[in-house]
């Protein structure tokens, strides 16, 4: 039951879906996707095509992308890039290891981009995987698609007047969760840590929780501002409140289901009480359905 719900969230969710539609049926949903750029100030923006939502900086020293979506959208992308920076990708930074933020690895690497990622991320794109919610089997990276610098803990890079922190978040969408801050720009990505006005997925199989997800948001929530732009996984364009209320909503998620499981209920019968009813209206509009998040958070809360 939970990899047929989990499989049609999937489906639902528009580019990623693209992965699963025949080569032909990809080339048309590609050619339609369009590169919308948004100027965030200091030579930062933000980019949004298909997958998950990328971050660039741009300067003297060369640009510095975060993410780079689908392979067939490269080009796209690359020529968004030519139209703020006269420079080509200089570092790229994967915020993990999913292939709707990693899949142009391959041509930017290629193109010379120096990739960085967490070391858990350099171990799932440098061996074979499988997204259990999916059953879906992914195939190791070639070598120079793969992260070419990881790290443990944290790095920081000193570029296009930027001082870019880049650190690890434990065990929250995946193992190897990244965020990303421009301290000067005052610009924060998060990746898929932060799903902006709708409910997340939270890759279990790949090592992340719910409470790995409630404990890195209030991590971001500590370092960012009033005034801090904040570039999420998914959703548009955020700020410190869309951040607060994300986290009240992870926070009523994780209690409704332990409420459950503290009664001794199933994650049917969880299911069945519609915990998240006072929740759904806000939050439920995005790919990722009630049922699937009860019953992921009902399995991450309870080991099983």
């Amino acid at each position: 039951m939970q990899n047929k719900i989990l499989k049609t969230a999937f489906i639902a969710l528009g580019a990623m879906a693209f992965a699963s539609l025949p080569a032909h049926a990809q080339d048309d949903q590609y050619a339609k996707v369009k590169i919308k750029t948004t100027d965030l100030g200091g030579g930062v923006y933000m980019m949004m095509g298909a997958g998950g939502n990328l971050g660039l900086s741009t300067g003297t020293d060369g640009a510095f992308l975060i993410d780079d979506q689908f392979a067939p959208l490269s080009k796209k992308i690359m020529a968004a890039i030519d139209d703020v920076s006269d420079s080509p990708v200089r570092f790229l930074i994967n915020t993990h290891w999913h292939f709707d933020h990693s899949g142009g690895n391959e041509n930017f690497g290629k193109a010379g981009a120096i990739i960085v990622a967490h070391d858990n991320v350099r171990m799932r794109m440098s061996t074979d995987q499988v997204m259990k919610d999916f059953g879906r089997e992914v195939k190791a990276a070639p070598k120079v698609a793969q992260p070419i610098i990881s790290f443990a803990e944290e790095i920081s890079f000193h570029q296009n007047e930027q001082t870019i922190h880049v650190f690890h978040v434990k065990d929250a969408h995946t193992d190897g969760d990244a965020f990303v801050y421009f301290e000067e720009a005052d610009v924060l990505h998060m990746g898929d840590v932060f799903f902006n006005k709708m409910y997340p997925y939270i890759d279990l199989g790949s090592g992340g929780s719910i409470n790995g997800m409630i404990a890195a948001q209030e991590r971001a929530l500590a370092l960012v501002t009033e005034n801090t732009k904040i570039i999420p996984g998914h959703g548009p364009l955020g700020n410190k409140d869309d951040l607060q209320n994300n986290l009240a909503m992870l926070k009523a998620v994780r209690m409704a289901v332990l409420e459950q499981i503290a009664k001794g209920k199933t994650a049917d019968e969880t299911v069945e009480a519609d915990v998240l009813a006072d929740l759904n209206e806000e939050w439920g509009g995005g790919f990722m359905k009630p049922e699937a998040v009860i019953r992921a958070a009902y399995k991450s809360l309870s080991g099983g």
